[in-house]
């Protein structure tokens, strides 16, 4: 019975404890096995190059064989070991993969031998599926490591490509995407660079002309108008203001007035002037802006090239190809317009009344739209598409700033700072706040500087159009303040917003009386530049202070009525050169002859070339712009547009087709011509029907004058270096001489060849600043010295006739004139004979 009892007792417990597990199970979610599955994980390890140098990058590609659902996903905690060569080892991770299911990471082998490796994945539950995917499903993926990666570490490195050499050729658009070292050469002009700084060109360094086009009639009116020229757009009717530059391609409006209608944009190859298309955009908009943004997404990597209209607060896209429409953005904010280094357009926002300030940004607003596996793709995403500005997606961030900061936002530099200023006859403010990443909004400085007396003492005007802040440099991280009546200049510092030099010494009096000092005084090349309405070039470190050069453009003819010099403006600083050209608010009629185009050395200050009476620059139209290494500018003085680079040449060679001996004289002669496509109009045609010569760059400026502008032809032209060299019959190579080709392309040479057999001559135009080189080959055939009378043997024939006594002394020798005399007459009877039997038949 205890036996029992205890039994029944602990049956009882059991049954207690059943009910009560019951209980608790039913509070659960049910979980089946298909909820979780499991599945093998197969990890891999690549390794590129291999084998590899000591000290060379190895790139090692880690993860598994699957992917997962979303871009955001990755699997963590990848590992790789390593055994080296001597038998050390080391961990390297750990490492998170992409949605792809795999990464990379760089390794530096240290010393020569074999390296064994391989990758440890540990084991890890996620969530796949969903969405295109089907239902979501939790997989746990089991730990694996990868099969063992042997890696070659040789002591001497390997090669890698070579890459391709920069253009020594006259070149065109589209580049190979191979030729990756020609981004240095190959610059856009998507809007005006900061500074007006257009790097990535071979700027120019002669005035040598590719080509000009008309945008409108212009030049001397002619007749009774006697000097007076047609209107040039100067003042308010600026022509040529819309123009930009894109992959070798020129887009400009002609312009003039809102009422020039229609307001038509032109694309034409910016290496030959060819017209590509021509369309009015909307109802009658110019082009605001343009921009090449390259797209690093996860499914496409490439760049896609815009035109912007800016009407109505919105922007509307356009194919720089074709000028077709792509997309529209709505509501764009207001703000303070940066670009990052993929081109991608943000607009920064400060409220320093309410404290705060955001990132607006064009490629979240369009992504933040799309969906899936568009997302990762420009085109699929903005496309064909209208956008909603205001939408919160479109911000990348939003944050606290202090309130109270004085004045307003003065420049910005994206990834990096903010500046702000206020400006006054008593103090100067500068604050700067952080946009680096995690520290957007953090003050970085908030600095006032006590104005000198003479500022409130003289009303100074120190904002505006004629003075205050007028560069701002963060290459540089320094700022310039210019005071108009004193004509002084001040340096402020944009890393802690302190005052660091000033005043200079007073400019000439004339830079008063600039009205747009913003668009004449850069900070390039660690320099600062004044060039203005006095016609001197000042150049002063912009560090410090100190004037460094300065350069004046002279005025040798006394055509301005009120100075000595002209009076410039700076077009663009590229390649270490700085262009300027004359430019004049409101030009008296008949035009002031000789304006100045100069390029100077922006370091020293020394001319690299001038031309007077050539590209009379525009004060209310579009500046002088540069892409592909070619200067594209509009001149007042006839309205055409003038591309300005190197162009091609074509060298001809001629020499003696027969008749040459051992010993005399052989003439080699030609021409050299510049064959750029300016050369090939009708007009120019029809004035140099041989074509037009090719110079030396030292008369470049006086020749591009009489060639394109028909000035008077220069007396004291010099051509181009030709150099010969020959190939002689054993196959060695000589070095003949070097002549220089005349005003008219024409070149000779004579030389006297020493042996008998084929000479290969080779005439070498290297090029110049100017002009690509060319060349041409021709051979000349070389015999024996044979005097006229020199005997010439020759079979006795068999005679089968009986022998006929003569009295005539015969011949003991026949000439070679008498040979051949005697050769074309039987020739001449076998063909008469040949001509008579054929009629017959």
């Amino acid at each position: 019975m205890k036996n029992i009892k205890k039994t029944t007792n602990f049956a009882t417990l059991c049954l207690i404890s059943l009910l009560a597990l019951s209980a608790i199970i039913t509070t659960l979610p049910l979980v089946s096995a298909q909820d979780v599955q499991t599945k093998a994980s197969v990890a891999y390890l690549g390794a590129m190059p291999n084998p590899v140098g000591v000290g060379q990058q190895v790139l090692l590609h880690i993860g598994i064989t699957e992917s997962l659902a979303s871009a955001e996903m990755g699997w963590e905690g990848m590992t790789v070991e390593v055994t080296r060569p001597d038998g050390t080892t080391e961990t390297l991770g750990p490492y998170k993969t992409d949605s792809t299911g795999g990464t990379g990471d760089i390794y530096v082998p240290t010393m020569a031998g074999t390296y064994e490796m391989y990758t440890v994945f540990p084991e890890q539950t996620v969530t796949t599926g969903g969405g295109y995917f089907g239902p979501e499903v939790d997989v746990t993926y089991t730990r694996s490591e990868s099969e063992v990666l042997y890696l070659e570490v040789l002591d001497d490195p390997i090669d890698y490509h070579p890459g391709h050499a920069l253009p020594s050729e006259y070149w065109s658009r589209p580049i190979d995407a191979q030729l990756r070292e020609w981004y240095s050469v190959s610059g856009s002009w998507t809007y005006d660079p900061d500074n007006l700084i257009a790097d990535y060109n071979d700027a120019p360094e002669t005035a040598h002309v590719l080509w000009t086009k008309e945008i409108a009639i212009g030049g001397l009116a002619g007749g009774e108008l006697g000097g007076y020229s047609y209107g040039i757009g100067d003042a308010y009717e600026g022509k040529w203001d819309s123009r930009f530059i894109i992959a070798g391609r020129l887009y400009y409006t002609e312009g003039g007035t809102s009422s020039d209608l229609p307001v038509t944009t032109y694309c034409v190859d910016l290496h030959t002037g060819e017209e590509l298309w021509n369309k009015v955009f909307m109802d009658n908009q110019s082009i605001s802006f343009a921009q090449i943004l390259y797209w690093d997404g996860m499914n496409y990597h490439g760049a896609f090239p815009y035109l912007y209209v800016s009407t109505a607060g919105n922007w509307y896209a356009f194919d720089a190809y074709t000028g077709d429409w792509r997309f529209t953005i709505e509501n764009i904010p207001s703000g303070t317009t940066v670009y990052d280094e993929n081109n991608q357009i943000y607009i920064l926002q400060t409220d320093t009344t309410n404290g705060w300030m955001a990132l607006w940004s064009m490629t979240d607003l369009v992504i933040s739209q799309s969906g899936g596996f568009y997302s990762g793709s420009w085109g699929n995403s903005a496309h064909g598409g209208t956008f909603d500005a205001s939408v919160a997606s479109a911000y990348t961030w939003n944050v606290s700033i202090p309130t109270g900061l004085a004045g307003s936002v003065s420049a910005a530099n994206y990834g990096d700072r903010v500046i702000g200023s206020s400006v006054s006859t008593e103090e100067v403010t500068l604050w700067g706040l952080s946009l680096e990443d995690g520290d957007e909004g953090d003050l970085l400085f908030n600095e006032t500087w006590d104005a000198p007396a003479l500022w409130g003492d003289l009303n100074m005007t120190v904002s505006g159009f004629a003075g205050g802040f007028v560069s701002w440099s963060f290459e540089d991280y320094a700022a310039v303040l210019f005071t108009k009546e004193t004509r002084q200049n001040f340096g402020f510092s944009l890393e802690t917003g302190e005052y660091m030099w000033g005043p200079t010494e007073s400019e000439q009096y004339l830079n008063a009386l600039e009205d747009s000092v913003t668009y004449v005084k850069n900070i390039a090349y660690g320099n600062f530049y004044s060039v203005s309405v006095s016609g001197i070039v000042y150049c002063y470190d912009v560090q410090t202070g100190d004037l460094k050069w300065t350069y004046e453009v002279n005025d040798p003819y006394s055509e301005m009525l009120w100075s000595n010099n002209w009076w410039v403006k700076p077009l663009f600083f590229s390649d270490g050169k700085l262009y300027i050209s004359h430019t004049e608010h409101s030009p008296v009629d008949p035009r002031p002859r000789g304006a100045p185009f100069v390029c100077l050395d922006a370091e020293t200050g020394e001319e690299v070339f001038r031309i007077d009476g050539a590209f009379r620059t525009t004060r209310w139209g579009g500046r002088g712009i540069i892409g592909d290494s070619i200067i594209a500018t509009y001149d007042t003085y006839d309205q055409r547009i003038y591309a300005i680079g190197k162009g091609p040449t074509q060298l001809t060679l001629e020499a003696p087709l027969s008749g040459v001996t051992v010993g005399s004289d052989v003439i080699l002669r030609g021409t050299v011509m510049d064959i750029s496509t300016g050369t090939e109009s009708t007009e120019l045609q029809l004035r140099f029907p041989n074509g037009v010569p090719a110079v030396s760059d030292e008369c470049m400026s006086d020749w591009m004058l009489y060639v394109y502008k028909q000035f008077e032809q220069p007396t004291d032209v010099t051509g181009i270096t030709v150099i010969f060299c020959a190939v002689d019959p054993d196959g060695n190579y000589m070095d003949l001489d070097r002549v220089t080709s005349d005003g008219a392309g024409y070149y000779s040479f004579a030389f006297k060849p020493e042996k008998e057999g084929v000479y290969t001559i080779i005439a070498t135009f290297e090029g110049s600043d100017a002009y690509y080189g060319s060349y041409a080959e021709t051979a000349i055939v070389v015999g024996s010295a044979v005097s006229a009378s020199t005997p010439i043997d020759t079979e006795e024939p068999i005679d089968t006739t009986d022998p006929v006594d003569t009295t005539e002394p015969t011949t003991e020798f026949i000439t070679t004139e008498v040979a051949i005399i005697a050769t074309v007459a039987v020739a001449a009877v076998i063909g008469v004979a040949a001509y008579f039997l054929l009629k017959r038949k």
